[in-house]
């Protein structure tokens, strides 16, 4: 299913976040980043809210703005924060404060060269960040992120569009779900 096919199955009671994804896709709605960053944080956002559809629907018109290696920067942004946005969150929230001063042992190469632009990653990871929650990998990324001249303004649409993508996510998943099910009421 393409995006725009996508789109037009939000129902009616989310026509907010149909206009909304409209709005963070393009370069007027996310101030400060291209559009090849804003695909590439809609991708991430996409894969880190784990509904296929969207990611499939994202990464096709991203590949219009980016290449294959770019898209894969994408998802393994999305994929290292999977694992380590658990772990952080876990350091961060125990109250026994010993954890943090553990090494975390767990591989995460893929950091030094994920196959996209290193702003483009970091973006990508703090918006999978907010997704899943973890204010420590949150606030890493996003001082990250300064250091690298990014205004407050860009970092603020990446999280925008990783809100926007993520609640599509879920009401698309929610609405899919329900339809059997409504489906079967009306034949009753």
């Amino acid at each position: 299913m393409n995006l725009n096919a996508l789109k037009s199955s939000i129902p009616d009671y989310a026509k907010d976040l149909r206009l909304n994804l409209d709005s963070v896709l393009n370069e007027t709605g996310a101030p400060g980043l291209s559009t090849k960053q804003i695909g590439l944080i809609a991708l991430a956002s996409a894969m880190a809210s784990r509904h296929a559809p969207l990611t499939t629907a994202l990464a096709i018109e991203t590949a219009k703005f980016a290449s294959a290696q770019e898209l894969s920067g994408a998802r393994t942004a999305a994929a290292i924060m999977a694992m380590n946005n658990v772990y952080y969150r876990f350091t961060h929230l125990v109250s026994d404060h010993e954890y943090q001063t553990q090494r975390a042992g767990l591989r995460m190469n893929a950091m030094s060269s994920p196959g996209c632009d290193k702003v483009d990653f970091e973006l990508c990871s703090l918006a999978v960040s907010a997704i899943n929650g973890c204010g420590m990998c949150m606030d890493s990324h996003e001082k990250t992120l300064r250091k690298h001249d990014i205004s407050a303004q860009a970092i603020q649409s990446a999280v925008r569009i990783a809100s926007v993508v993520h609640a599509v996510a879920a009401t698309l998943e929610q609405a899919q779900a329900a339809e059997p099910a409504i489906l079967d009421q009306a034949a009753a």
